[in-house]
């Protein structure tokens, strides 16, 4: 490393988020860009631990100490290079990655870790800024075709890997415009939109078409596009939102997450909302549900203006700093305050909604809930207890139901007759192979709810079993087998 002392004298620090009162007023991005030289200053931080675990955290390999030293060096362009050998989006994870690779950082061991999705970030940002990130069409064409379905993360990553091997790539999506949920999951306050879109654009210039509109399963019969191609490939998530089942659950205002998020994105991009309004202005909201999701819920819920926010978790409280049932290098189970938490509302832990009850017209107007109390029966099962006369009573016009998803939606894996796992994922093999020939499955959907750099380094890997399928011979693309990673997958989804 240029400077190895760099961690002892230099001070974490992360780019400053806009002030709460002007933020909330808009959906333009939470955080301010740090200045070249302080990004230079943070990528310093990085020792020469001779073991970087944060190639292990990240299920990338990103070449983290690579590019810190090169960003430090003043290298950027070489940086990017280095980014983007192992990742093909670095702006969607630097900006929406929970950054299993900083707890991972050998320096979180004693204190901060290197701030790197900051210094990620700034590399893909100056790379836009500069104009080096441009169409990277294949030198030669292999005459086979791949059908992607499904235009989410590992969608994207999976078709631009597939067609820089020479392979012709098409990208079938449902909604109107392609991203999956980076482009109607996502709050604009989080990622704006335009880094899509300019992903998008480099991979049509490089030759990938999108097909926009196109409901695989239901208005495409699936089956057509396996014959029409040498391969198909499946992305399409795991969108099938778990339930909360209490009476009273079927009351007006009672709704999904997603639907409440996609709507707003639909808005902040000027287009129409074809279903009744989901808003918070005015309304007394309730979030169930603690993960990333919720908080998304929460940061919207504070500029569409709600009345109060109150975000209730089934689970305890975790511990502020240090969670000794998750140690140094894993994804530590803590509480964690996201910029959201900071604008306002409430939390509560270890709540059990009972019921909803609703007023004349069959709207909710409360929710009753008990206090639960955990503990571990005879065989380490974690089971819970209602608390006798912990009985509450929150008032709420507007409850948004954010625990989580449970798989991929049912009629695209039944329409081509491929085996399920016990879990509800669609099963494959090592190679990402479905019970089908010819027919493959990456991301949410072969693994279950996950987080974007799962979807990357599950698109990229399957690219390559693909690419062999399709070649016959050993595959040049990158990939990585992530079986051995020391990220907890079920935490961080739950986180």
């Amino acid at each position: 490393m240029s400077d190895p002392r760099g961690f002892l004298s230099v001070d974490p620090q992360k780019p400053m988020p806009r002030p709460v009162h002007q933020r909330t007023k808009d959906y333009d991005e939470l955080y301010q860009p740090m200045p070249p030289e302080g990004v230079r200053a943070q990528a310093t931080r990085c020792m020469d631990c001779g073991i970087p675990f944060c190639h292990t955290g990240c299920p990338l390999g990103n070449l983290i100490p690579d590019w810190n030293d090169l960003v430090h060096r003043n290298r950027w362009e070489e940086a990017l290079q280095a980014l983007h050998d192992t990742n093909n989006f670095p702006e969607f994870t630097g900006k929406t990655c929970p950054a299993p690779c900083e707890s991972a950082c050998v320096l979180a061991l004693s204190g901060a870790a290197v701030t790197i999705k900051t210094i990620e970030c700034a590399i893909v940002d100056r790379g836009w800024e500069m104009g080096w990130i441009v169409p990277h069409p294949p030198t030669r064409e292999t005459g086979k075709s791949v059908a992607v379905i499904g235009s989410g993360p590992a969608g994207m990553a999976a078709a631009q890997q597939l067609r820089r091997a020479g392979h012709a790539v098409t990208v079938y999506e449902r909604d109107d415009r392609p991203g999956g949920l980076m482009t109607y999951g996502i709050p604009d306050f989080k990622m704006a939109k335009d880094y899509v879109d300019k992903r998008v654009a480099q991979m049509e210039g490089e030759g990938i078409k999108f097909v926009v509109k196109a409901d695989v399963g239901r208005t495409i019969d699936p089956n057509d596009l396996v014959a029409n191609h040498d391969a198909v490939l499946l992305t399409v998530g795991a969108t099938k939102p778990r339930e909360l089942d209490v009476p009273g659950r079927d009351l007006k205002g009672i709704v999904m997450a997603m639907p409440f998020l996609t709507q707003q994105n639909r808005r902040v991009a000027g287009l129409d909302v074809a279903d009744e309004p989901i808003l918070a202005t005015g309304r007394n909201v309730i979030i169930i549900g603690g993960g990333d999701t919720a908080a998304d819920c929460l940061g919207t819920c504070h500029r569409q203006g709600a009345k109060s926010v109150l975000q209730l978790d089934y689970n305890p409280r975790p511990p502020e700093y240090h969670n000794p049932a998750t140690p140094w290098p894993l994804w530590p189970k803590i509480l964690r305050i996201s910029p959201a938490h900071e604008e306002g509302g409430k939390r509560d832990w270890q709540i059990k909604s009972s019921a909803f009850v609703g007023d004349d017209q069959g709207r909710v107007k409360e929710l009753h809930a008990v206090r639960v109390k955990q503990y571990f029966d005879e065989a380490g099962e974690r089971q819970f207890q209602e608390m006798t006369g912990s009985e509450l009573v929150f008032p709420c016009e507007l409850v948004l139901l954010a625990i989580g998803f449970s798989g991929p939606e049912a009629g695209l894996a039944q329409a081509l007759g491929l085996a399920m796992t016990e879990a509800g994922t669609i099963a494959s093999d090592r190679r990402y192979a479905t019970s089908r020939r010819g027919v493959f499955a990456a991301g949410d959907c072969r693994r279950g709810q996950s987080i974007v750099v799962w979807a990357i380094a599950e698109g990229r890997e399957a690219a390559r079993h693909v690419d062999e399928f399709l070649t016959g011979r050993p595959s040049r693309l990158a990939g990585r087998d992530t079986s051995q990673l020391i990220v907890d997958l079920p935490l961080l989804a739950r986180a």
